[in-house]
């Protein structure tokens, strides 16, 4: 159990310095758990869907195979039906745990937080080791405001598999939402460790950054998230104010001029540009 204490004071307004604390991690911040393919846009092609319903067909009273089926339909966003196939698969197996941390996150993604918590209150009763239904339902339970229970559960997950990034970054998230952006920090560069390639965690490592005034780190942080992801609006919007508090106008115009050019309403990222006397038009340099 970590050590660290949960400060419950007033949840930081992230809209104030452009702090919106992430949302996503690749598969971090909603963990679908899809077969292990190399190229996720496979996993949810229309060719392996109908394969998977295949093997549905020839199988009909196979847990497993619905519960296969029903993590590419949540991977696609297909959540009714993937509901569904959590469901045949639980009343095939009423102890088939990772179909009910499966049903869970789905659940947990269309807003219905009460069911997802007690998806993972089942999961967890039928496996007490399973990291991911703690994952999981530390991320409802910090939806739902339940930070200290929230913080409970993340620690867990890392107890269990000290190698997983998602619960790092997850738990990074809370921290940051109660300002201790030295906890935050921290996880978030774990995460970043552990998982290569991977623009949330730095993302919210350079938002912490700023909140502790350290805009050159943050800027470090910015640079890479963009190079990672040119089309990622927070990641330019974020480099653009972390520029401009380091009085660097030509790189903040640079970021929020890209920024715009992905959305041109981002109220953000046209106040910043505004801010640092951008003029639509005009080329800037970015780095």
């Amino acid at each position: 159990m970590s050590k660290r204490f949960l400060w419950m004071g007033a949840v930081l307004p992230v809209a104030a310095m452009m702090l919106a604390g992430c949302s996503t991690f690749g598969i971090g911040a909603n963990p679908t758990p899809v077969p292990e393919v190399e190229d996720a846009r496979y996993a949810t092609s229309p060719a392996n869907i109908a394969s998977l319903t295949e093997v549905v067909q020839r199988s009909p009273n196979d847990p497993q195979a619905y519960n296969m089926r029903g993590a590419v339909f949540g991977q696609a966003g297909r959540r009714e039906e993937a509901i569904a196939d959590f469901d045949k698969a639980i009343s095939l197996d009423p102890n088939y745990t990772q179909a009910f941390a499966n049903r869970g996150l789905v659940y947990r993604q269309m807003g219905k937080l009460d069911r997802a918590l007690a998806d993972y209150n089942k999961a967890l009763s039928l496996d007490p080791s399973y990291a991911s239904a703690y994952l999981g339902r530390g991320m409802v339970y910090r939806e739902k405001g339940q930070l200290v229970q929230g913080l409970q559960d993340f620690n867990k997950a890392i107890s269990i598999r000290p190698d997983n990034a998602q619960a790092y970054y997850n738990r990074g998230l809370l921290y940051q939402s109660q300002r201790q952006h030295q906890f935050a920090i921290d996880d978030f560069s774990t995460a970043i460790t552990l998982s290569q390639q991977q623009v949330e965690p730095l993302i919210a490592r350079g938002l912490s950054y700023m909140a502790v005034n350290d805009y050159k780190s943050a800027a470090g942080d910015l640079d890479e998230a963009v190079q990672l992801d040119k089309r990622n609006l927070q990641a330019w919007t974020s480099r653009g104010l972390a520029y401009e508090r380091l009085g660097m106008t030509e790189k903040s115009a640079g970021s929020y001029a890209m920024a715009l050019s992905i959305d041109q309403r981002y109220e953000a990222a046209k106040s910043g540009f505004a801010r640092v006397g951008g003029k639509p038009g005009q080329a800037y340099q970015t780095f």
